[in-house]
């Protein structure tokens, strides 16, 4: 038993996840066809950048709420300056930096005011909301991909055959991965959410640690924001509404611990994918969207349940 509990600590996600599979394809074989499969990555690949973002900062025992009105912000920013004859070439990394600036900004609250990661990101959120409200008066920037090459593509491109969004969840999983499992930034990070006064006596810069994990986070909201935008057309001004509790329940059903010092980027990877198939899934069954949210919360219930179990 003790073996069998072991196994399930080391691999737990990734049996849950295999496990869902087989019960869904099961009851529906249509599940596990070529185009049903690449759906699923297209529709996680917002929620997985994301989450990956989210990842540095719970590994440092931290939150951030604002991931959603971050998005919502750069990309109506991002829509604004098209609708006005911007280049595209402009537009698309100005949001991405706003992305970084706003990362920035909580990480600053953070890590030199000494907020709360709740508080400060809970009040980043709302006044990043009313600014996206205040800049387009609540109405949507529509008809982007028209006026965009690039976030056309975004949309529509593929690279044989392989949805572009999905190219660059794949893409940033491994750069993330390599950046926290193989750099002095990532152990860091990890020294940070593990004991942050002996992070601090061993000459780690945790300050710095605390705001960069924040950039990051930022950066892949925008570039989720980015992706949004270019699957609607349109920025809209509630856009990412929800978001940050999708991704804080992919990164803890990947096995990250919420008191910090311990995750991984391709766990979450796996946590994705959990909420993709469970939506998916459940769609396909043809449960119905009131069931479904029950279903999500029970199983972000378990997943908060085992993390404690395994750090006790």
């Amino acid at each position: 038993m003790d073996k069998v509990k072991q196994l399930f600590v080391k691999y737990g996600t990734a049996i849950s996840l295999f496990v869902l599979i087989g019960i869904v394809s099961a009851i529906n074989p249509k599940f596990l066809t070529m185009y049903n499969i690449l759906n699923i990555f297209r529709q996680v690949s917002i929620i997985g950048l994301i989450a990956f973002g989210m990842t540095f900062v719970i590994i440092t025992g931290g939150i951030d709420l604002s991931v959603g009105a971050t998005l919502a912000l750069t990309s109506m920013i991002m829509g604004l300056m098209l609708v006005k004859g911007t280049s595209d070439l402009v537009a698309i990394p100005v949001a991405l930096l706003l992305g970084v600036i706003f990362g920035g900004i909580n990480g600053v609250l953070i890590s030199k005011v000494k907020l709360q990661p709740f508080i400060a990101t809970l009040a980043t959120m709302t006044m990043f909301r009313g600014i996206t409200m205040i800049i387009s008066n609540g109405i949507p920037a529509m008809e982007l991909t028209k006026k965009s090459s690039i976030l056309n593509f975004f949309s529509q491109g593929k690279i044989l055959n392989i949805p572009f969004p999905m190219i660059l969840l794949i893409v940033f999983l491994v750069v993330l991965l390599l950046l926290l499992q193989n750099t002095v930034f990532g152990r860091g990070v990890y020294a940070v959410g593990g004991n942050e006064e002996a992070a601090r006596l061993s000459s780690i810069p945790v300050n710095k640690v605390k705001i960069l994990v924040y950039v990051v986070s930022g950066f892949m909201s925008a570039l989720a924001g980015v992706i949004l935008t270019s699957r609607l057309s349109s920025a809209q001004p509630t856009a990412g509404i929800g978001f940050e509790l999708d991704a804080i329940a992919a990164v803890v059903i990947g096995g990250t611990s919420l008191s910090g010092g311990k995750g991984k980027i391709f766990g979450t990877f796996l946590g994705v994918l959990i909420i993709g198939v469970l939506n998916n899934g459940l769609n396909i069954i043809g449960v119905s969207a009131f069931y479904q949210q029950f279903i999500k919360g029970l199983v972000i219930l378990l997943a908060v349940i085992l993390d404690r179990k395994s750090n006790t």
